[in-house]
Formats: C-alpha cells, structure tokens, sequence
C-alpha cells in the first residue's frame, strides 16, 4: 500500500467511515482511468417510480427533509415509451427533489398512469439482489427516528453504532430501502 492509499484510508477513517482494512483502503484508491474511459458525470439523481406521487413527495419532502424542488412536470408519448418500457399513451407526472446546495444526489419522483406497472419482488427485513438503497448523511438521528415512528414506518434497524457513527436503516414509500448515516454533511461531507 502506498502512502498516499494509507493517508486516504486514515482520513476515511478520522472522518467517521467504516475501519477500512489494507484490502479495502487499496479498493477506495481512484482508479486509473483506463484507455477509452467515457467521461461520466457524478451522480445527478436517482429515479424512483411510485405508486403516490403526493404521499412519496410528503415523506421524502416532510419527513426525510428533501425540501426544494428542482423542477416538475409531466411527459407522455412514443419517446417517453420507447425510454420507460411503457404504452406511448401513459403518462407520466414527476418531481425532483434536493436538499440544499448544488444539483446532485437528488431524488426524482414518478408516478404513471394509463398502464399497470408491476411491483418489484423482494424479501422484507433484509438487502436482496438487485435492490437500491438510498443512503444519505444527517447530524442527528434522534429527530428522524421520533418522525418515522410518529408516521408509522417500518424501521428495519434503529440507530446502531458502526465504527464512529450511528447508522439507521427503515423503508419509505414503496418499501424503498433507506440508509441514514448519522454525519454532520455540512463540515464533513
């Protein structure tokens, strides 16, 4: 391991990571781009597909503190079809979310209508293959905890201590599975 890798692997861990092992701490190096690399952005947004656009917006808006938005609307037609997998007749009404400070990480809600969509399979209680979990930093976890339970929400794990911080893991609208790690975001990202 390089100098540099340990540095990195002792900041994460100041910062209130997870310990990293030598293995691990090699594995949070950059990587060297490798010949013919596409130039991707960092992550915009993630979507999700809701059965209620208001009640998915009000949880992730009210409870979870996603409050401004970025931008919403509504899209139908053979584009729209041909992207989502769906009927050029359906439509579909959406909203983007975001905390404070610039456009990444943000959370676009979408609801169609004018189709059936299935609903995803998956075991509840534990993670499952396949399954997306959305994961984001706060400076307490207390508040959140007394919100969920007051909203009736399945919290999966209350806060636990992991390495240096408190981890709570709970499903959202949609059995959506949420990670909220207990990180002041705003002097620590």
């Amino acid at each position: 391991m390089t100098i540099a890798l340990l540095k990195r692997a002792i900041v994460a861990a100041v910062a209130g990571a997870l310990t990293l092992s030598p293995a691990a701490a090699q594995t949070a190096a950059p990587a060297n781009k490798p010949t013919g690399a596409l130039d991707i952005s960092r992550l915009v947004r993630t979507a999700l597909f809701v059965s209620d656009l208001e009640a998915a917006t009000r949880f992730y808006r009210d409870t979870l503190g996603l409050e401004q938005l970025f931008y919403q609307g509504d899209f139908t037609g053979p584009a729209a079809g041909a992207v989502l997998g769906i009927p050029a007749s359906a439509k579909v009404n959406f909203r983007i979310l975001k905390a404070e400070g610039i456009p990444y990480g943000m959370l676009g809600l979408f609801q169609v209508s004018g189709t059936k969509l299935q609903r995803v399979r998956k075991k509840r209680g534990s993670v499952n293959i396949g399954e997306g979990v959305l994961v984001f930093y706060m400076p307490a976890l207390d508040p959140l905890v007394e919100r969920l339970k007051a909203g009736g929400w399945t919290i999966i794990s209350p806060p636990v201590k992991i390495g240096r911080s408190r981890e709570l893991m709970f499903y959202g609208p949609d059995d959506v599975l949420i990670n909220v790690m207990e990180r002041d975001h705003r002097t620590n990202p």
